[in-house]
């Protein structure tokens, strides 16, 4: 049997479109021949659904699952390529499916998920429905609470692990996640990156004033502190009575928050705006520029 290279696949595998264990089947198949490979996969219908798998899908649902002991979720994102696809029974079942698997083999990525048998089942209902359907991401979280919250008819989602406190007190804060969308837990956390582009921008825009270099520092101190206070988890006001800080409603509960995951629908998706007429035109003039050829 020819020995089929990692270069191959991986080369099958961007020219196709499809998973890579099937362009590795279809090398072996075709004893390490890409361009017979390729014609061999074209008279299958696995081509069909790689045409497909070349559009945009950056609508679909965001869903979560808990264990029965409430110490673990997981959290799914599958997109599509509308809306209309998204409140479909049938992708709805199939998200079902990817997330009771994830939960049951507390998978923390999408590979873990995706294998032979799911992959089959994404590619027949590409088939079906006549769009892309793909699974983006899974995200696994533990701990000592763990619950969760889904907003806006599955297009956010929320996983909260709090060390201490009850399922209701982890549903509440992952409400307060949904609607407020902090970047990290506490300020603590706070990425030093990120801080110090955030001093550099205050900075600048500081020295505008013309004012003191000390005046300046305090203006910059000001500044940063309020930003790690609108953007960290317990420093914000709890969304459900804002007169309580979300650190307080915690303390209060005799829980500390150990992380939180917040998946939107299409979230970082670039989405290329496609201009009809444009598009039209440009076909005219091409078919009028060969007529006068």
């Amino acid at each position: 049997m020819t020995e089929i290279k990692v270069s191959q696949v991986k080369e099958l595998r961007e020219r196709t479109g499809l998973p890579m264990m099937e362009c590795k089947k279809a090398l072996d198949e075709a004893g390490g021949d890409i361009e017979k490979a390729i014609e061999d996969l074209r008279k299958s219908s696995g081509m069909k659904a790689a045409k497909k798998a070349g559009r945009t899908a950056a609508d679909g649902v965001v869903q979560l699952a808990l264990a029965e002991d409430g110490t673990y979720g997981v959290l799914v994102e599958v997109n599509s390529e509308t809306d209309f696809v998204a409140r479909d029974d049938n992708f709805r079942q199939f998200v079902a499916a990817v997330v009771d698997k994830a939960l049951r083999e507390k998978a923390s990525d999408v590979t873990q998920v995706m294998d032979g048998d799911m992959e089959q089942a994404r590619e027949a209902l590409v088939q079906k429905i006549g769009e892309n359907i793909s699974v983006r991401r899974v995200e696994l979280i533990e701990g000592v609470v763990v619950d969760g919250y889904v907003h806006n008819n599955s297009r956010i989602a929320v996983l909260v692990a709090l060390d201490g406190g009850d399922a209701a007190l982890a549903k509440d804060v992952a409400m307060h996640v949904a609607a407020v969308n902090p970047q990290v837990a506490t300020p603590e956390d706070m990425p030093a990156e990120l801080l110090a582009k955030e001093k550099e921008i205050y900075s600048a825009q500081a020295r505008e004033s013309g004012k003191p270099d000390e005046i300046i520092e305090k203006m910059v101190a000001g500044r940063l502190k309020k930003f790690l206070a609108e953007s960290s988890l317990v420093e914000q006001p709890f969304v459900k009575d804002p007169d309580v800080k979300v650190g307080a409603l915690l303390k209060n509960g005799g829980a500390t928050v150990k992380r939180f995951v917040r998946f939107e629908v299409g979230e970082g998706i670039q989405v290329e705006e496609e201009d009809f007429a444009a598009e039209v035109a440009a076909q005219l003039n091409s078919a009028n520029q060969a007529k006068e050829d």
